[in-house]
């Protein structure tokens, strides 16, 4: 190779990670950690904290449930927020909301107030990554922004392994508190290095906020989730009050979407989402969302009641699942590149199905090294299927409209976890109803012997309602491209 080859190949090449991109990296890591988190850590605390103010699971998801709908309802603001008081003061203004939403939650005094503080928890963790990962593509540029993800992604790769064994330590050693304060100390940390690292906002163009969309969105989210809730548990409809959440709720979201459909500057382009890879990725993230946040609160419960396990005990059983999903993450994201999304999200999906096949028929005795088998497996499909499913859109639009898809769904995820953790809990709840008063997760005492075949068979009912869900989405995601395509944006 000649000397000019090389000096070329040289000029070609990405720049290095400088140590002002290295910085800034740890600042979006410190405040991910904390929104991460804090998405997995609360699952094995649910028992303790239906227990301990003495209310039923199905009051109890609400905690997860209200979060997840706190972060739909901001995740579509972020982006007009940033134009309007800028990345950097966006950045803290959230982690500092997230910080004061823990502390709070953890000095609550009731279930609801810790279901209040929770969403105003989600209020300021909803904007954390989006704020900070615009900060850091600001920072690093498109040529270095592979590298920056690698560092960026480890803590989404060890939260779901790290969160429930955190969690379960500190409800068994410390204090269900604690699972909440634990981000006191990180946030300590996050809010001065943020504001020492960052640099000042520069005044930008700003965009008018659609407030007649937020102003139907997120109420609508909220409303229809919570009489869909509660419809499940009564058993049917009738009940004037849940049938007309539901019915209003149905309206907001209906509305939004002919609203959003005539301007160009809505909270969510729905417009995008008439192209059929971008709606096959959407519907299939929504219902995997269902399934897989539905899953994460009914497997720490299987362990902690019918298994009798402490909380660190099934953390320690989930972490399977974590290394499953943290093993397939980063070679689902190298074959979608050379083989298709379309192809990695069906296995995916398909080791999913398999996976949740198996649980569905649990017992109070099936063998350990099957269940940590099985989870094991749901993590490796689980790792398959989020963002190659993301890039199977991402490659059907032009650069100005990644952003406000990436928006929307992100949004349709969550929405569908919380629509999945409600029903499911109540589900769970109104199956271990059947069983006896006692075998209710919020009950004080342990469930007899005689008992644990009917707890089990609860299970696992309601995990055959997720597995239909997860056959649903398999259907949907057929409709994926299959082989590899590029990108509109790097068309351009």
């Amino acid at each position: 190779m000649s000397s000019e080859s090389n000096a070329a190949e040289v000029a070609s090449a990405p720049p290095t990670l400088d140590s002002k991109v290295l910085k800034i990296a740890a600042v979006v890591v410190l405040g991910s950690i904390m929104s991460i988190l804090d998405t997995t850590i609360i699952n094995v605390a649910i028992r303790d904290l239906s227990q301990h103010f003495h209310v039923g699971i199905n009051t109890t998801q609400w905690i997860a449930t209200g979060y997840m709908l706190a972060l739909a309802a901001v995740i579509p603001l972020t982006g007009w927020a940033a134009d309007r008081f800028g990345t950097k003061r966006l950045y803290l203004t959230s982690i500092a909301l997230f910080l004061a939403g823990s502390a709070l939650s953890g000095a609550a005094w009731s279930m609801n107030t810790l279901i209040l503080f929770r969403v105003l928890q989600g209020l300021g963790g909803g904007m954390i990554m989006p704020a900070g990962m615009t900060i850091l593509s600001q920072a690093a540029g498109a040529q270095r922004m592979g590298r920056v993800m690698g560092i960026v992604g480890v803590p989404m790769l060890l939260g779901p392994i790290a969160g429930p064994i955190l969690g379960g330590w500190l409800v068994d050693n410390v204090s269900w508190r604690w699972i909440f304060f634990v981000n006191l100390p990180i946030g300590a940390i996050a809010l001065p290095v943020a504001q020492y690292v960052l640099a000042p906002d520069k005044p930008g163009p700003q965009h008018k906020l659609d407030w007649p969309g937020a102003l139907m969105l997120s109420p609508g989210l909220a409303v229809f989730v919570f009489g869909l809730a509660e419809i499940t548990a009564a058993g049917s409809l009738g009940n004037i009050g849940d049938d007309a959440c539901l019915i209003s709720g149905a309206i907001l979201i209906v509305g939004f979407v002919l609203h959003a459909a005539r301007r160009t500057d809505a909270l969510i382009d729905v417009r995008l989402f008439a192209r059929r890879p971008v709606a096959a990725s959407a519907l299939t993230m929504f219902l995997f969302g269902m399934a897989f946040f539905g899953m994460t609160l009914l497997l720490p419960l299987y362990f902690q009641i019918v298994r009798q396990q402490t909380p660190f005990g099934a953390g320690m059983h989930l972490a399977a699942q974590g290394i499953g999903a943290m093993l397939a993450m980063p070679l689902a994201a190298r074959l979608t590149d050379s083989i298709g999304a379309g192809r990695i999200v069906l296995a995916g999906l398909g080791t999913v199905a398999i996976a949740m096949a198996v649980l569905s028929d649990v017992h109070a005795d099936t063998a350990l090294p099957l269940l940590e088998g099985a989870l094991f497996l749901n993590g490796l499909g689980m790792g398959c299927v989020m963002m190659p499913c993301m890039s199977a859109a991402m490659a059907q639009l032009q650069r100005h409209e990644i952003a406000r898809a990436t928006s929307g769904l992100n949004v349709l995820q969550r929405v569908g976890g919380s629509i999945g953790t409600a029903l499911l809990t109540v589900i769970l709840a109104h199956e271990m109803t059947r069983a006896g008063a006692s075998a209710h997760p919020g009950a004080q005492t342990a469930p007899t012997a005689d008992m644990l075949p009917a707890i089990s068979h609860a299970f696992g009912h309601t995990i055959r309602f997720s597995l239909g869900v997860i056959i649903l989405a398999i259907l949907v995601a057929m409709r994926l491209p299959m082989r590899k395509t590029t990108s509109e944006a790097e068309r351009q």
